[in-house]
């Protein structure tokens, strides 16, 4: 099957999802891929959210990157674990590999739900859909299934995962299924203005960072390749520099645009 191609068992699947989920009894882990971005953070924090809200013993393991700190309250994190406890259920979300889950083993009942085509499948259920422009996306057709009331809490993290991996609707993957799911997460009272800006809000280190980066571009193959690189001395405040490929992502006349940032075990 190829492995970018949406998946014709996908509804048969999450059905199952939902009700395996609504039969735990034990705790549910919900955890994303290092480094998360809005869409990792956004779908989790959304299911975690609505299992809470049917009652589940849910534990939201993640740790947000500073823009996105203002979705979840401090009462709604829990601690990274080294070994799940017996009778746990693991719900890996947006994790394209299990050896990018972080924060918790890959162990016990596994249940993936994916929207890159690479993923493996791995997990006891894999659900993965390349068609689909967000994991949030698919994390909403869950909270559907799940039957639980929809509230702008819930609504609202989701929405940021479906916002932030279409670029504010702008990238090539903003179908009109998703223009659909994003209307109707407004209609659950999710303040869209407000959203919006807070993920646009950076603090003044940010702008410092960026007059730095923007001086490392560089242009490759006539310009098809554009680089920019995080500079050295510039190391510790790496956490400032997670969305700079946006600002060479529309250079006129590239095709790829990449941005590096030079990590212990290699070059990101």
């Amino acid at each position: 099957m190829d492995g970018n191609a949406p998946d014709p068992k996908y509804w048969e699947k999450m059905r199952l999802v939902a009700e395996v989920l609504k039969a735990v009894e034990g705790p549910i882990y919900i955890a994303t891929h290092v480094d998360p971005d809005g869409d990792a953070i956004g779908s989790s924090l959304g299911l975690y959210r609505a299992l809470k809200a049917l009652g589940k013993d849910a534990r939201w393991v993640a740790e947000p990157p500073r823009f996105l700190r203002f979705l979840p309250k401090e009462e709604e994190y829990s601690d990274p674990v080294e070994k799940l406890p017996v009778g746990a259920t693991l719900v890996a979300l947006d994790s394209a590999e299990a050896s990018r889950v972080v924060g918790v083993p890959v162990e016990g009942f596994v249940i993936n739900i994916d929207h890159h085509g690479t993923n493996p499948r791995f997990g006891h259920i894999a659900v993965v859909d390349p068609s689909k422009a967000a994991t949030a996306q698919m994390v909403k057709d869950l909270i559907d299934l799940l039957g639980v009331e929809w509230t702008a809490e819930i609504a609202t993290p989701v929405l940021t995962g479906i916002l932030t991996d279409t670029g504010n609707f702008r990238f090539a993957n903003t179908s009109p299924e998703v223009l659909r799911v994003a209307a109707e997460l407004v209609g659950y009272g999710v303040k869209l203005a407000e959203l919006t800006d807070r993920l646009q809000f950076r603090p003044p280190s940010y702008f410092r960072l960026m007059g730095q980066v923007l001086s490392t571009v560089a242009f490759h193959f006539g310009g098809l390749l554009v680089t920019a690189h995080l500079p050295e001395e510039a190391k510790r405040e790496e956490e400032d520099s997670d969305d700079f490929v946006g600002l060479i992502r529309y250079v006129e006349g590239s095709v790829v645009s990449a941005f590096l940032r030079k990590r212990e075990e290699g070059v990101k």
